[in-house]
């Protein structure tokens, strides 16, 4: 597709101002490389601004390891801007809950911090392309950005398929890969998860029952579907209340995803009532809106009128949508929250046997050239076709390099949910944590390849490109393996972060996510540090097996 000549440079072009796209941007900025950012909505940070979701979801580890560097200081900065309070909104749903402006102002500072070019309300509409490589992308205003290398953080994975590459929508099919959680039989596009229009909504106690306005347009259609109570994933009820704890024990309603403990009291909607499915946002982005809104709009009134209160009474009209907290002119998120988006083809995806728990060890199955690690269950909302949630358990798993290079790319990566994983594997790699290591890790890689000029395709494969974006990574403080008790401020964090990514965690050491670095190396151990040494290029002869196992892999990841 031919465009006009670039208004705009760049050495890392990342397209989609995310969670994905924010953590890739500032990741390429780091390495020193030019970094344009460019978003479709009016502000960066996707999920915890523009979506309205800053209840961020993470792993019970978050608050002692499995993140990388970044991430925790995107954390900890959040918390400085409430005193240090550990969880200022009190949802009981996450250990860290804030105010969408809050984490604005912490992204926005790092952004202009690292010098990062930042464009808001732009959408790619084309990409010239040839050879696989993406030479430049114009947006809807008509700005052309060219780029050494470019990152896809869009929240539907837009630019991979504007730019000739394949994508994959809903569901592989269980015939695909095996999966029992996919769709039964063959690949079923339709069959995307739902997803949901969050809302905004304060708590005035005192407020007149009188100024609660006429019930939404299609509220009769809607209304069978709104209640406290959700079909849980253990197949049976679970039941809640507004203000206590339910019948049979649920904590409340109101402080699941709050975002403020003080008045007025501030929370986000996002519950099984206003959870859209059906619909195509990929697809179909403008009826999924409708769809969502309506939906949204119904269960604020359901809330203000006619949800069970404690007292025997109907309805809390103390309820009401806040629009300067949502940052919109209704209390409405800017955009819809999205549990997927369009999904690279890859010659290998994830898929969710690489993240099932496997006996005997504290990881999931070792998937070579990690660039990060997460965590999350399986964690699938209704899908078209399918009414069936699904929850599966996972081991803690890393992000593959394969998983971010689409098939034939040249300078295209994926960033944010559009990683070359299955629908199955992807459920558990959406979260927030999660998409910032996925986009994290494309920032880096894309910044060496625009530094050193190779294609993105050749990393997966090439032993020292490969290794040279890990070094990037752990001199970032970015963990390539899941291990507890080397921390990025202990000297040792590079080598067992390494040794680890390349399968020096074996026998004892497997069993537990405490890797222990000053006890010697046992047999199994040094087989597997043989094995390491000898992909590292290293000498793979350890002849002291009184040598403490962390200082053996200082030796060989040298």
């Amino acid at each position: 597709m031919t465009s006009a000549e670039p208004t705009l440079t760049a050495d890392v072009a990342v397209v989609g101002g995310g969670f994905g796209g924010v953590a890739a941007a500032l990741a390429a900025a780091r390495a020193g490389v030019r970094v344009v950012l460019v978003e479709e909505y009016s502000r960066v940070g996707g999920q915890v601004t523009t979506q309205a979701l800053p209840a961020l979801d993470e792993h019970p580890h978050v608050e002692s390891f499995g993140c990388s560097a970044s991430y925790r200081a995107f954390r900890d900065d959040l918390r400085a801007h409430y005193g240090g309070t550990a969880n200022p909104g009190g949802g009981w749903v996450s250990r860290l809950c804030v105010e969408p402006a809050v984490a604005q102002r912490v992204l926005d500072g790092y952004l202009a911090e690292a010098g990062v070019t930042v464009l808001t309300g732009r959408a790619p509409v084309a990409a010239r392309v040839e050879n696989g490589r993406v030479h430049d992308v114009t947006f809807t205003d008509g700005t052309v950005l060219a780029a050494t290398v470019f990152c896809d953080a869009t929240e539907r994975g837009d630019l991979a398929p504007l730019a000739g590459f394949a994508t994959v929508t809903g569901s592989e099919g269980r015939d695909a890969y095996g999966e029992p959680d996919a769709v039964p039989g063959g690949p079923d596009p339709a069959a995307q998860q739902s997803f949901t229009w969050c809302a905004l909504v304060e708590l005035h106690p005192d407020a007149d029952a009188t100024a609660v306005g006429p019930a939404p347009a299609g509220y009769a259609a809607l209304r069978h579907r709104l209640s406290f109570d959700i079909a849980g994933w253990d197949g049976g009820v679970h039941r809640y209340r507004m203000f206590t704890d339910g019948p049979d024990g649920r904590p409340p309603f109101w402080t699941y995803r709050r975002l403020r403990a003080t008045a007025p009291e501030l929370a986000v909607l996002n519950w099984a009532s206003n959870d859209c499915a059906g619909y195509d946002p990929i697809g179909d982005p403008a009826g999924a809106q409708r769809a969502g809104r309506e939906l949204t709009a119904a269960f604020v009134h359901w809330l203000r009128t006619e949800a069970p209160r404690e007292d025997g009474g109907r309805g809390f009209p103390g309820l009401r949508l806040a629009p300067e907290a949502a940052g919109t002119p209704d209390g409405f998120a800017e955009a819809p929250y999205l549990r997927e988006s369009r999904r690279i083809v890859v010659d290998r995806p994830v898929t969710g046997h690489d993240l099932a728990p496997l006996p005997g060890r504290a990881r999931a199955r070792h998937l070579p050239g990690s660039l990060g690690v997460t965590w999350y269950h399986v964690d699938l909302h209704e899908r078209t076709g399918h009414p069936a949630p699904v929850y599966r358990e996972t081991a803690p798993f890393t992000i593959p390099a394969a998983s971010l290079v689409p098939s034939g790319a040249v300078n295209l990566l994926a960033a944010a949910k559009n990683l070359g994983a299955t629908q199955v594997a992807a459920a558990a790699y959406r979260v927030h944590h999660g998409e910032w290591a996925v986009g994290e890790a494309a920032g880096a890689l894309a910044a060496r390849a625009a530094r050193a000029g190779f294609p993105v395709h050749a990393v997966p494969d090439d032993p020292a490109l490969l290794l040279a974006v890990q070094r990037d990574l752990v001199a970032a403080g970015v963990p390539l393996a899941w291990v507890a008790d080397v921390p990025p401020g202990d000297p040792r964090f590079a080598a067992v972060q390494l040794g680890a990514a390349y399968g020096a965690l074996e026998g004892e050491r497997a069993a537990d996510l405490a890797v222990d670095p000053d006890r010697p190396a046992g047999p199994a151990d040094l087989a597997a540090l043989r094995r390491v040494a000898r992909a590292l290029g290293a000498d793979p002869f350890i002849p002291d097996p009184d040598r403490a196992f962390g200082a053996v892999l200082e030796e060989i990841t040298r």
